[in-house]
Protein backbone atom coordinates (compact mmCIF):
# COMPACT_ATOMS: atom_id res chain seq x y z
CA UNK A 1 0.00 0.00 0.00
CA UNK A 2 1.49 3.35 -0.97
CA UNK A 3 2.26 6.27 1.76
CA UNK A 4 -0.63 8.35 0.92
CA UNK A 5 -3.22 5.55 1.81
CA UNK A 6 -2.18 4.67 4.65
CA UNK A 7 -1.87 8.60 5.94
CA UNK A 8 -5.09 8.99 5.11
CA UNK A 9 -6.10 5.96 6.48
CA UNK A 10 -4.31 6.98 10.29
CA UNK A 11 -6.10 10.62 9.78
CA UNK A 12 -9.34 8.95 9.10
CA UNK A 13 -8.82 6.32 12.13
CA UNK A 14 -7.76 9.70 14.27
CA UNK A 15 -11.43 11.31 13.73
CA UNK A 16 -12.51 8.50 16.56
CA UNK A 17 -9.74 8.65 18.81
CA UNK A 18 -7.88 11.38 20.73
CA UNK A 19 -5.95 13.37 18.31
CA UNK A 20 -9.18 13.94 16.22
CA UNK A 21 -8.92 17.51 16.56
CA UNK A 22 -4.87 17.40 15.71
CA UNK A 23 -3.36 19.54 12.78
CA UNK A 24 -1.87 17.04 10.42
CA UNK A 25 -0.20 17.77 6.92
CA UNK A 26 -2.33 18.09 4.35
CA UNK A 27 -0.36 15.58 2.15
CA UNK A 28 -3.45 14.85 -0.22
CA UNK A 29 -3.74 18.58 -1.37
CA UNK A 30 -0.03 19.68 -1.17
CA UNK A 31 0.41 16.59 -3.86
CA UNK A 32 -1.80 17.71 -6.20
CA UNK A 33 -0.01 21.18 -6.15
CA UNK A 34 2.89 19.50 -7.12
CA UNK A 35 1.35 17.26 -9.96
CA UNK A 36 -0.01 20.70 -11.13
CA UNK A 37 3.13 22.79 -10.87
CA UNK A 38 5.04 22.09 -14.56
CA UNK A 39 7.10 24.97 -16.47
CA UNK A 40 8.35 25.58 -19.52
CA UNK A 41 12.68 25.91 -19.82
CA UNK A 42 12.31 29.66 -20.17
CA UNK A 43 11.10 30.09 -16.58
CA UNK A 44 8.08 29.52 -13.62
CA UNK A 45 6.78 33.15 -14.67
CA UNK A 46 5.45 31.46 -17.51
CA UNK A 47 4.19 28.45 -16.11
CA UNK A 48 1.58 29.88 -14.06
CA UNK A 49 -0.35 31.79 -16.94
CA UNK A 50 -0.21 28.29 -18.65
CA UNK A 51 -1.08 26.28 -15.96
CA UNK A 52 -4.34 28.58 -15.53
CA UNK A 53 -5.31 27.51 -19.28
CA UNK A 54 -4.59 24.38 -18.59
CA UNK A 55 -1.62 23.99 -21.05
CA UNK A 56 0.80 22.22 -18.66
CA UNK A 57 4.38 21.26 -20.47
CA UNK A 58 5.28 17.98 -19.45
CA UNK A 59 9.08 18.83 -18.90
CA UNK A 60 9.69 19.20 -15.25
CA UNK A 61 10.93 22.54 -13.79
CA UNK A 62 14.32 23.03 -12.90
CA UNK A 63 13.78 26.31 -11.10
CA UNK A 64 14.73 25.73 -6.97
CA UNK A 65 12.72 28.63 -6.01
CA UNK A 66 9.28 28.57 -8.25
CA UNK A 67 7.23 31.62 -7.16
CA UNK A 68 3.99 28.90 -8.03
CA UNK A 69 4.87 26.39 -5.24
CA UNK A 70 6.09 29.15 -2.65
CA UNK A 71 2.93 30.63 -2.39
CA UNK A 72 0.64 27.42 -2.53
CA UNK A 73 3.15 24.44 -1.44
CA UNK A 74 6.36 25.70 0.81
CA UNK A 75 4.25 28.80 2.67
CA UNK A 76 1.31 26.40 3.69
CA UNK A 77 3.60 23.42 4.81
CA UNK A 78 5.56 25.43 6.38
CA UNK A 79 2.33 26.95 8.87
CA UNK A 80 0.82 23.12 9.10
CA UNK A 81 4.78 22.63 10.65
CA UNK A 82 4.47 25.03 12.71
CA UNK A 83 0.64 23.89 14.07
CA UNK A 84 1.83 20.76 13.88
CA UNK A 85 4.89 21.22 16.51
CA UNK A 86 2.47 23.74 18.32
CA UNK A 87 -0.11 20.94 18.82
CA UNK A 88 2.08 18.23 19.78
CA UNK A 89 4.36 19.73 22.43
CA UNK A 90 0.94 21.52 24.36
CA UNK A 91 -0.10 17.13 24.44
CA UNK A 92 2.63 16.39 25.39
CA UNK A 93 2.58 19.00 28.31
CA UNK A 94 -1.15 17.77 29.31
CA UNK A 95 0.30 14.26 29.75
CA UNK A 96 3.25 15.73 32.08
CA UNK A 97 0.47 17.25 34.48
CA UNK A 98 -1.16 14.32 34.44
CA UNK A 99 1.43 12.41 35.54
CA UNK A 100 3.61 14.60 37.04
CA UNK A 101 1.53 17.76 38.36
CA UNK A 102 1.12 19.20 41.50
CA UNK A 103 -2.20 20.12 43.79
CA UNK A 104 -5.43 18.33 41.67
CA UNK A 105 -3.27 16.91 39.15
CA UNK A 106 -0.88 14.86 41.59
CA UNK A 107 -4.55 13.95 43.77
CA UNK A 108 -5.82 12.39 40.60
CA UNK A 109 -3.10 10.85 39.46
CA UNK A 110 -3.15 9.11 42.88
CA UNK A 111 -6.61 8.74 43.27
CA UNK A 112 -8.17 5.00 42.89
CA UNK A 113 -11.24 6.14 40.59
CA UNK A 114 -8.18 7.58 38.23
CA UNK A 115 -6.42 4.94 38.45
CA UNK A 116 -8.09 2.80 35.78
CA UNK A 117 -7.58 5.91 33.08
CA UNK A 118 -3.98 5.28 33.37
CA UNK A 119 -3.98 2.68 30.45
CA UNK A 120 -5.75 5.75 28.95
CA UNK A 121 -2.82 8.21 29.66
CA UNK A 122 -0.43 5.57 28.08
CA UNK A 123 -2.31 5.11 24.97
CA UNK A 124 -2.24 8.52 24.55
CA UNK A 125 1.30 8.99 25.15
CA UNK A 126 1.61 5.82 22.59
CA UNK A 127 -0.84 7.89 19.97
CA UNK A 128 1.37 10.74 20.13
CA UNK A 129 4.40 8.78 19.09
CA UNK A 130 2.64 7.60 16.21
CA UNK A 131 1.43 11.04 15.30
CA UNK A 132 4.71 12.40 15.24
CA UNK A 133 6.67 9.63 12.87
CA UNK A 134 3.30 9.52 10.58
CA UNK A 135 3.42 13.57 9.92
CA UNK A 136 7.19 13.54 10.12
CA UNK A 137 7.18 10.69 7.27
CA UNK A 138 4.39 13.04 4.84
CA UNK A 139 6.47 15.65 5.76
CA UNK A 140 9.85 14.26 4.34
CA UNK A 141 7.71 12.19 1.20
CA UNK A 142 6.08 15.43 -0.10
CA UNK A 143 9.89 17.29 0.22
CA UNK A 144 11.24 14.49 -2.17
CA UNK A 145 8.28 14.70 -4.31
CA UNK A 146 8.89 18.80 -4.20
CA UNK A 147 12.62 18.06 -5.00
CA UNK A 148 11.67 15.34 -7.88
CA UNK A 149 9.31 17.90 -9.26
CA UNK A 150 11.77 20.94 -9.25
CA UNK A 151 14.64 19.33 -9.94
CA UNK A 152 16.31 21.46 -6.34
CA UNK A 153 17.43 20.30 -3.28
CA UNK A 154 15.41 22.25 -1.91
CA UNK A 155 14.01 19.77 1.12
CA UNK A 156 17.34 20.17 3.05
CA UNK A 157 16.94 23.56 3.10
CA UNK A 158 13.34 23.70 4.61
CA UNK A 159 14.51 21.26 7.21
CA UNK A 160 16.92 23.40 8.05
CA UNK A 161 14.33 26.22 8.13
CA UNK A 162 12.52 24.28 10.47
CA UNK A 163 15.33 23.66 13.08
CA UNK A 164 16.05 27.50 13.19
CA UNK A 165 12.28 28.05 14.03
CA UNK A 166 12.81 25.53 16.48
CA UNK A 167 9.55 23.18 14.87
CA UNK A 168 11.21 20.14 13.87
CA UNK A 169 9.27 17.79 15.62
CA UNK A 170 12.44 14.99 15.79
CA UNK A 171 14.71 17.38 17.42
CA UNK A 172 12.37 18.52 19.92
CA UNK A 173 12.70 17.89 23.34
CA UNK A 174 9.39 17.48 23.48
CA UNK A 175 9.39 14.45 22.09
CA UNK A 176 12.29 12.77 24.60
CA UNK A 177 10.25 14.02 27.27
CA UNK A 178 7.41 11.68 25.72
CA UNK A 179 9.75 9.00 25.07
CA UNK A 180 10.66 9.52 29.26
CA UNK A 181 7.36 9.42 29.97
CA UNK A 182 5.93 6.11 28.50
CA UNK A 183 9.25 4.34 29.95
CA UNK A 184 8.32 6.13 33.23
CA UNK A 185 4.89 4.50 32.63
CA UNK A 186 6.18 1.14 32.13
CA UNK A 187 4.53 -0.47 35.31
CA UNK A 188 1.54 -2.16 36.12
CA UNK A 189 -1.60 -0.52 37.54
CA UNK A 190 -4.23 -3.19 38.98
CA UNK A 191 -2.64 -5.99 37.69
CA UNK A 192 -2.48 -4.99 33.94
CA UNK A 193 0.89 -4.76 32.51
CA UNK A 194 1.30 -1.34 30.99
CA UNK A 195 4.78 -2.46 28.87
CA UNK A 196 5.56 0.19 26.23
CA UNK A 197 6.69 -1.71 23.18
CA UNK A 198 7.61 1.02 20.45
CA UNK A 199 10.29 2.70 18.85
CA UNK A 200 11.60 4.54 21.52
CA UNK A 201 14.18 3.18 24.24
CA UNK A 202 16.78 4.04 26.32
CA UNK A 203 20.47 2.68 26.87
CA UNK A 204 22.79 4.48 30.04
CA UNK A 205 24.72 1.58 30.22
CA UNK A 206 26.63 2.30 27.15
CA UNK A 207 29.35 4.50 26.33
CA UNK A 208 27.40 7.63 25.24
CA UNK A 209 23.79 7.30 27.39
CA UNK A 210 21.03 7.65 24.85
CA UNK A 211 17.39 7.33 23.95
CA UNK A 212 16.83 5.94 21.04
CA UNK A 213 14.22 6.26 18.39
CA UNK A 214 13.48 3.76 15.58
CA UNK A 215 11.35 5.84 12.42
CA UNK A 216 8.78 2.71 11.70
CA UNK A 217 9.09 3.53 7.39
CA UNK A 218 12.53 3.25 7.30
CA UNK A 219 13.66 1.45 10.21
CA UNK A 220 15.90 4.75 9.96
CA UNK A 221 17.52 4.78 14.12
CA UNK A 222 17.51 8.35 15.67
CA UNK A 223 19.89 8.52 18.99
CA UNK A 224 19.21 11.57 21.25
CA UNK A 225 22.58 12.02 23.87
CA UNK A 226 22.00 11.92 27.18
CA UNK A 227 25.16 13.71 27.83
CA UNK A 228 25.82 17.38 29.12
CA UNK A 229 28.11 19.07 26.59
CA UNK A 230 29.33 21.17 29.16
CA UNK A 231 30.48 18.59 31.73
CA UNK A 232 30.49 15.76 28.98
CA UNK A 233 28.90 13.48 32.35
CA UNK A 234 25.48 11.91 32.09
CA UNK A 235 22.54 14.71 32.26
CA UNK A 236 21.34 15.60 36.13
CA UNK A 237 18.40 17.69 36.76
CA UNK A 238 18.22 18.45 32.53
CA UNK A 239 16.79 21.28 31.21
CA UNK A 240 16.22 21.94 27.62
CA UNK A 241 16.81 25.28 26.01
CA UNK A 242 14.01 26.72 24.02
CA UNK A 243 17.24 26.28 20.99
CA UNK A 244 16.94 22.22 21.93
CA UNK A 245 20.04 21.42 23.47
CA UNK A 246 20.11 19.71 26.91
CA UNK A 247 22.37 20.56 29.41
CA UNK A 248 22.41 20.10 33.92
CA UNK A 249 20.64 22.57 35.16
CA UNK A 250 23.87 23.80 37.38
CA UNK A 251 25.99 23.70 34.14
CA UNK A 252 23.57 25.68 31.90
CA UNK A 253 23.41 28.46 35.04
CA UNK A 254 27.07 28.73 35.22
CA UNK A 255 26.83 29.57 31.76
CA UNK A 256 24.31 31.83 31.51
CA UNK A 257 26.40 33.76 34.93
CA UNK A 258 23.29 32.50 37.04
CA UNK A 259 23.42 31.31 40.72
CA UNK A 260 21.45 27.21 40.45
CA UNK A 261 18.68 28.51 43.21
CA UNK A 262 17.81 31.44 40.60
CA UNK A 263 16.94 30.00 38.07
CA UNK A 264 17.86 29.91 34.16
CA UNK A 265 14.81 32.59 33.77
CA UNK A 266 17.18 35.24 35.25
CA UNK A 267 19.49 35.13 32.36
CA UNK A 268 19.68 37.98 30.98
CA UNK A 269 18.31 37.98 27.03
CA UNK A 270 22.27 38.76 25.80
CA UNK A 271 22.80 35.31 27.15
CA UNK A 272 23.54 32.70 24.92
CA UNK A 273 23.71 28.58 24.13
CA UNK A 274 27.18 27.18 24.67
CA UNK A 275 26.44 25.05 21.89
CA UNK A 276 24.43 26.79 19.19
CA UNK A 277 25.34 30.38 20.44
CA UNK A 278 21.64 31.14 19.59
CA UNK A 279 20.67 34.64 22.26
CA UNK A 280 17.99 34.53 24.34
CA UNK A 281 17.13 30.63 24.68
CA UNK A 282 17.43 30.45 28.61
CA UNK A 283 14.09 32.40 29.15
CA UNK A 284 11.69 29.80 28.06
CA UNK A 285 14.10 26.83 29.28
CA UNK A 286 11.81 23.38 29.97
CA UNK A 287 12.74 21.57 32.53
CA UNK A 288 12.78 17.78 31.83
CA UNK A 289 10.96 16.90 34.79
CA UNK A 290 10.23 13.26 32.48
CA UNK A 291 13.64 12.28 31.76
CA UNK A 292 14.81 13.41 35.52
CA UNK A 293 12.73 10.83 37.00
CA UNK A 294 13.91 8.33 34.59
CA UNK A 295 17.32 9.33 35.45
CA UNK A 296 16.37 8.83 38.93
CA UNK A 297 15.10 6.60 39.38
CA UNK A 298 17.86 4.26 37.00
CA UNK A 299 20.72 5.15 38.51
CA UNK A 300 19.47 6.39 42.67
CA UNK A 301 21.11 3.75 43.78
CA UNK A 302 24.51 4.06 42.29
CA UNK A 303 27.24 5.81 44.07
CA UNK A 304 28.21 8.56 41.34
CA UNK A 305 24.65 9.40 41.56
CA UNK A 306 24.31 10.19 45.05
CA UNK A 307 27.54 12.05 44.96
CA UNK A 308 25.96 14.43 42.28
CA UNK A 309 23.24 14.72 44.61
CA UNK A 310 24.81 15.92 47.65
CA UNK A 311 27.51 17.94 45.37
CA UNK A 312 24.43 20.08 44.02
CA UNK A 313 23.15 20.51 47.47
CA UNK A 314 25.95 21.66 48.92
CA UNK A 315 26.68 24.33 45.76
CA UNK A 316 23.36 25.73 46.06
CA UNK A 317 23.97 25.76 50.04
CA UNK A 318 27.68 27.76 48.89
CA UNK A 319 25.91 29.86 46.69
CA UNK A 320 23.04 30.93 48.50
CA UNK A 321 25.48 31.81 51.53
CA UNK A 322 27.49 33.85 49.07
CA UNK A 323 24.61 35.89 47.69
CA UNK A 324 23.18 36.88 51.25
CA UNK A 325 26.43 37.50 52.12
CA UNK A 326 27.04 40.48 49.53
CA UNK A 327 23.41 41.51 49.94
CA UNK A 328 23.95 41.78 53.59
CA UNK A 329 27.10 43.87 53.19
CA UNK A 330 25.13 45.73 50.24
CA UNK A 331 22.61 46.78 52.76
CA UNK A 332 24.86 47.77 55.84
CA UNK A 333 27.37 49.79 53.54
CA UNK A 334 23.90 52.29 52.51
CA UNK A 335 22.16 51.93 55.84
Amino acid sequence: MKFGEVFMQYLNDEKEGFLNNSSHVEYKRLKKVLKGCRALKDGCSNSADEAEDGQISSEICKCEACPVCEQKFVSELMKEASDIASFFSLSVKHLHALHTGQGVFRYLSHHVCFRSDQKNIVHMGQSLIEYVTMNTTAMRKILKKYDKVHGSVYSGKFMSMMQTKHIELLHSPWLIELGAFLINCNKEVNGTCLNYRGPLSIDLDSDEPVISMILPDSSVKLDYTLTCPICLDLLFNPYALSCGHLFCKSCACSSASVMIFEGLDSATPQSKCPVCREAGVFAKSIQMVELEMLLRKRLKNKKCWRERVAAERAEIVKQSKQYWSLQTKYMVGYS
